[in-house]
């Protein structure tokens, strides 16, 4: 397609990011359809596409994981990452755009999601990665070009530079002309756009526009500025390095349109990618690649196939790579290559080595992880990039439906996180569950999802217990006695405590003020671990803080006396004394900061008043223009479906973060429903 002239620049690899739903997986299909990677687009909606392939994605009709595919346009080749556009997934995306050589981000005319395309400009903007903006959806935009420019500025800290205006006709969009080129084109669905004639009203605009965008790239540009104020009319190629050597420097981000459904402006894109977006060699400098001759590989993604083993997704950023080198990684673990996979389109094609700027799957390095560097020297590599998944926000308690898969589950949850590391499993210690953290209702039904049909397991989810304690108001001393005679030896344990409260936070301390050996000093272990096993259950049903229990008394048997009778003496003690101490319901108090758009705020602060939150007050997101920064004090029983509302009033955008602060009693009738719900369920 077009004149084979290949770019010295080698294999490069583009990351197609965007808000949810903005249409980036149909432009990946758009373009492996143009440039012959396939034989024609899928659709998303039919099932049929080539990314969102997963049986996940297909049910729910979203990007649940990335896609590469790689084709070639104009003798140059092309590795092409649909990363996914729900905050829920962003890990993925944040895993893989460090070793891209440029961004494509994906969007529409749509205030409502501007929240979201904020916060994937950021992400790129911090890593200093070269990125155009697809305006898509264009043949249904409803308003002018510098109306919708103008809404979608506030989420770019550099200029969006027009490169491109529509031709309008009555009120649909036919075309479009290219400020760079100078020249205009009627969109063809389908096929290449047709160069027009440029005239009339549309020569004006084109004028006038064009000197906009020279006016942003002179900001940066001496020479330029000088022309223009001369009106002198720039030479073209000059024009053209302005807007490479800009985009490249993170100086400006140009704005490009078209309608990926369609498969209009999909050439032009293409073209804008061929000839400003930088290769593997300027990549490598930003991330600091030391020079050598080693291969150096950034591993983006695992995956984990059914029958195919484990493939660590990976841009080869310098050197050559053979199948059956031996890699370190920069965590720490080694490996030998099974397998060269080059990611072709439609299929994988085993490939015997491979060469810097090349995305590739390695076979089988089962030490090797997301996010790590690889390399075939003799040390191990420096990490290039370190992406910390967000923290949690949503929790689930799992486990096999069928207790047979126990081990079965263990297995592939490890798996599971191995692929995406923003998943979290935790023990909860007193209920024996395991706890499945995630990014959201969505990360969490899809994770279960995989579960079941990728590795076999079906799980049974409930919310996972709140952290409810008790603790007591006033002192009692019991006795905890403990005989049992039968055959042979009896047990026999006496022994008297004080058990009295303590302040709030001080946990559990053991105290012993035995006099004249009424307990032999080798059992006061035993009694102490006793006091431990009766303050695991108080009276209300939940373990017993803030307490401190002394030994003052007892008596033994010098045979029938043992650390199990005195153990079990002080349990009984224990239980039978605590109902005397007037014992209080505690649940836990977090510290919640929420950043949301400031238009949400308002609703934010609604919400949290109706989950009992007591606001801390807010402030604006620093560095952030448009959000704000609730911080709230909140029961950690109101915020487990927390998420779901806060998204909803952000469209999808707004986040939070926890931190335990303090145990506060419970009391009234709210302690009796926590108190006969945790009954019933027991």
């Amino acid at each position: 397609m077009g004149q084979d002239v290949r770019s010295p620049r080698g294999p490069r690899c583009i990351a197609l990011v965007g808000p949810f739903q903005s249409g980036k997986t149909t432009l990946l299909e758009a373009i492996l359809a143009r440039t012959g990677a396939i034989p024609r687009a899928g659709s998303v909606d039919a099932g049929t596409s080539f990314g969102d392939a997963s049986p996940e994605a297909r049910h729910h009709k979203m990007s649940v994981g990335l896609t590469a595919a790689t084709t070639s346009f104009m003798g140059d080749t092309y590795t092409f990452i649909d990363c996914p556009g729900s905050v829920e997934f962003a890990h993925d995306m944040r895993a893989a755009i460090p070793a891209v050589d440029a961004a494509v981000v994906v969007c529409e005319a749509d205030e409502k999601k501007l929240p979201q395309l904020q916060i994937i400009l950021r992400e790129l903007e911090d890593l200093g990665i070269p990125r155009f903006l697809f305006l898509n959806k264009i043949d249904r935009a409803n308003k002018r070009i510098r109306e919708t420019l103008a809404t979608l500025q506030p989420a770019s800290r550099v200029p969006l530079v027009l490169r491109q205006i529509p031709i309008w006709k009555g009120e649909l969009i036919e075309g479009f002309v290219d400020l760079a080129l100078e020249r205009a084109f009627v969109y063809r669905e389908h096929k290449a756009s047709e160069v027009i004639a440029l005239e009339g009203g549309d020569l004006d605009r084109e004028k006038e526009a064009r000197f906009s965008m020279l006016e942003k790239l002179a900001d940066h540009d001496d020479a330029l500025m000088e022309q223009l104020l001369e009106d002198i009319q720039p030479p073209r190629d000059a024009v053209f390095d302005d807007l490479a050597r800009e985009l490249r420097e993170g100086l400006i981000c140009p704005v490009l349109l078209g309608s990926a459904t369609r498969e209009n402006g999909v050439l032009r894109l293409l073209k804008a990618l061929r000839h400003e977006a930088p290769g593997v060699i300027a990549t490598a400098k930003r991330l600091g690649v030391p020079e050598s001759k080693d291969a150096l590989a950034y591993v983006f993604k695992t995956m984990h196939l059914q029958h195919g083993g484990k493939l660590s997704l990976a841009r080869l950023l310098a050197g050559h790579l053979d199948d059956g080198a031996t890699l370190q990684a920069s965590s720490g673990g080694t490996g030998r290559v099974s397998g060269i996979l080059a990611v072709s389109g439609a299929h994988d094609t085993k490939r015997a080595s491979a060469e810097a700027g090349e995305a590739i799957a390695l076979g089988k390095l089962d030490a090797v992880k997301t996010g790590d560097t690889l390399s075939n020297g003799k040390t191990a590599p420096l990490a290039l990039a370190m992406v910390e998944p967000f923290p949690p926000v949503l929790a689930m308690s799992i486990a096999a439906s069928d207790r047979k898969d126990d081990v079965k589950l263990g297995q592939a949850l490890l798996r599971l996180n191995e692929e995406d590391p923003s998943l979290t499993m935790i023990q909860n210690q007193r209920t024996h569950d395991i706890v499945l953290w995630g990014q959201g209702e969505m990360h969490l039904r899809v994770a279960s999802e995989r579960l079941r049909d990728r590795f076999g397991v079906n799980v049974k989810s409930h919310p996972p217990a709140i952290g409810y304690q008790e603790t007591i108001r006033k002192t009692t001393t019991q006795r905890g006695r403990h005989k049992k005679q039968s055959g042979g030896h009896g047990q026999f344990g006496d022994v008297v405590l004080e058990i009295k409260p303590l302040p709030r936070g001080e946990g559990f301390k053991f105290d012993e003020r035995v006099v004249g050996g009424a307990v032999p000093r080798n059992y006061i272990g035993a009694v102490e671990e006793g006091v431990v096993d009766g303050l695991a259950r108080g009276p209300l049903g939940f373990p017993v803080i803030d307490v401190q229990v002394t030994l003052t008394d007892g008596s033994y048997h010098s045979v029938d006396s043992s650390d199990l009778a005195f153990r079990t003496a002080a349990r009984v003690g224990v239980s039978e004394g605590l109902p005397q101490c007037q014992p209080v319901l505690l649940e836990p108090i977090y510290v919640v900061e929420i950043v949301c758009p400031t238009d949400a705020t308002a609703k934010i602060n609604a919400i949290l008043s109706a989950r009992r939150g007591q606001i801390l007050g807010f402030d604006t997101r620093e560095g952030w223009s448009g959000w704000d920064c609730v911080r709230a004090m909140m029961p950690e029983a109101e915020i487990g479906e927390l998420i779901v509302e806060l998204r909803s009033a952000t469209a999808g955008a707004g986040s939070f973060t926890r931190q335990f602060d303090r145990m506060a009693e419970v009391t009234g009738r709210a302690a009796d429903q926590i108190i006969a719900a945790h009954r019933d369920a027991a």
